[in-house]
Formats: structure tokens, sequence, C-alpha cells
């Protein structure tokens, strides 16, 4: 067995062995807003639930290990005092990745990830109106756990009022477990789908993907691709150029005889089957042919 001196290692090495080793842990998708009513919207995988009367949940958005600067989340809970922690699913797993984007303060992650907001009863951040449960919480207290970066800031909320899609609730009332279908992370690249095991999902692009605002209409409004195609779709740089589309439908005529004059819908189908494998770019290059 190999032994380890927290502070001997770097920071980052620490931070790798720490997530790797406890895990899975469920994600917090924090919204929040600003004093100016600008939405904001991040997951969090320092989570969960500590109390049950009163109902207490805690999240921890640790300052950045490369520069030690903190979320914008932090900042709006500091100031407002107000949250919305929304549980993850398989369903909108590649969008909740893609809202972890750092994009620039304003921009709104809900457009970004292509996700609904939805008014909240009690607090004024939005719900994510895809997420199966949503908690709308009063933060009680935010202990910083230090000054460096890694460093974690728990905030400590009050959950105040909560929603459940009842697509998920058994005849009883009772959470059905599979139909919630929750998603956890875990290191690295790494998630665990509760009811599956572990899968893989890239990191969002630190040049900053287009975001599903960003996508062709008739992309961003298929009746076939999905919210995580979307999302996969959206973690691009830039669209592939004309050049790039024409050579791959070179490449792929003879397995596709008719992809050139396929309908809208069977390139999304056939897009769709290429992103079942990961294979963004070459989804692209059906979408654009």
């Amino acid at each position: 067995m190999t032994s380890f001196d927290p502070k001997a290692l770097a920071t980052g090495k620490l931070h790798s062995y720490l997530l790797s080793s406890v895990a899975p842990r469920p994600i917090a998708f924090a919204s929040t807003m600003d004093v100016d009513g600008n939405p904001n919207l991040s997951p969090f995988s320092f989570f969960n639930v500590f109390s049950a009367n009163p109902p207490v949940m805690i999240f921890s958005p640790a300052r950045r290990v490369k520069d030690n600067t903190v979320k914008h989340t932090l900042l709006n809970a500091e100031i407002t005092k107000e949250v919305v922690i929304n549980v993850v699913n398989y369903d909108l797993v590649h969008q909740m990745s893609l809202s972890s984007t750092e994009y620039a303060e304003g921009v709104n992650e809900f457009e970004k990830a292509g996700l609904t907001m939805l008014e909240s009863d009690v607090v004024k951040p939005f719900r994510v109106a895809e997420s199966p449960v949503q908690f709308e919480c009063k933060v009680n207290d935010i202990i910083k756990l230090g000054a460096q970066g890694g460093a974690g800031n728990l905030i400590i909320c009050e959950v105040v009022k909560f929603h459940i899609d009842n697509d998920v609730l058994d005849a009883n009332g009772v959470i059905n477990q599979e139909k919630l279908d929750l998603v956890s992370r875990a290191g690295g690249s790494y998630y665990s789908r509760a009811n599956k095991g572990f899968f893989e999902i890239p990191k969002p692009l630190s040049t900053l993907g287009i975001g599903v605002d960003n996508l062709p209409e008739h992309v961003r409004n298929s009746m076939i691709l999905t919210g995580n195609d979307l999302g996969m779709l959206a973690n691009v740089e830039a669209l592939p150029k004309q050049d790039k589309v024409d050579a791959f439908l070179e490449n792929v005529v003879s397995n596709y005889p008719n992809i050139k004059n396929a309908t809208q819908r069977e390139k999304h189908k056939l897009a769709q089957n290429y992103l079942s494998f990961g294979d963004v770019e070459n989804a692209w290059n059906i979408l654009l042919s």
C-alpha cells in the first residue's frame, strides 16, 4: 500500500485522489441569481443532505485550484442568500456537464445548456424544468474552509419548498429510484448511473463550447435529438467547415448511398447513432450535409 502526506502533495494531485476515492458523489445542480437578476447555473459534486428537521442540504463550491478564483454561484449565494438545488438524472447529464463550462459573468448557462428556466414559488433563482426533483432553498450560512486554491466553501441551505415530478412517484407517493435514474460524479471524466454503473463524459472545452443556443435551428428544435444529444453537439468550439463535411460525405457514400438526398429526420437519426458512440465530429458532418 502506498501512503501519502496530504501536505506533501500538489493541490491538483491531492484533489484528484480525493475525488477518485470518495465516489460516486451526488450532484447539486445549483441555480442562483445575482443582484441584477441574471441567472447562473452550475453543478457541484461536493454535496449531500445533512438534516431532515429542519431539512438541510450542504454543497461546496471550491476555490479554483489553477488561479484561486471563486465560482459565480458562491458570490451569488453570499449576496442573495437563495439557491435552487436541482437533482441530475441521466436524461440531462450532458447538458449539466456543458453548463459547467467557465462562461463569462452574465452568460446564461440555462441557454447555453439548452435547459428551461422555471419560476420558483418562494425564492428568486429559477428551477431547472427538466430536473425531476427541485429544492428551493434559503442559505443559512456559508463556512469558508480556507483561502487557498482548492479550499471549499460550505453553503448550508435550508429547503423551504421542493417539487417532485409525478412520473417518478409510485401510487403511494414514494419515489421510484429506478425511474428517477440519478447520475453521480466520480474521478476524472467518470460518472455513475444509479441503475447502470460507470460511464464517461469528456470534460467541457476550456476554449468554451458554442452552447445549445448557437446550434442551427433545425438541430436545436429537432424532434429526434435528445437533450443529451444537444449537450454533446454544443460542446464544440466551432461547427465543421463545408470542405470537412464534403470530404466526410465522399468517404461514407458507399455505406450510405442516399445520404445526400436523405430527409432531415433521417439525418438526425443517423447523427444520433454516431453520438451514441461519442463521435460528435461526424454527427455534425451528417447534420450539416
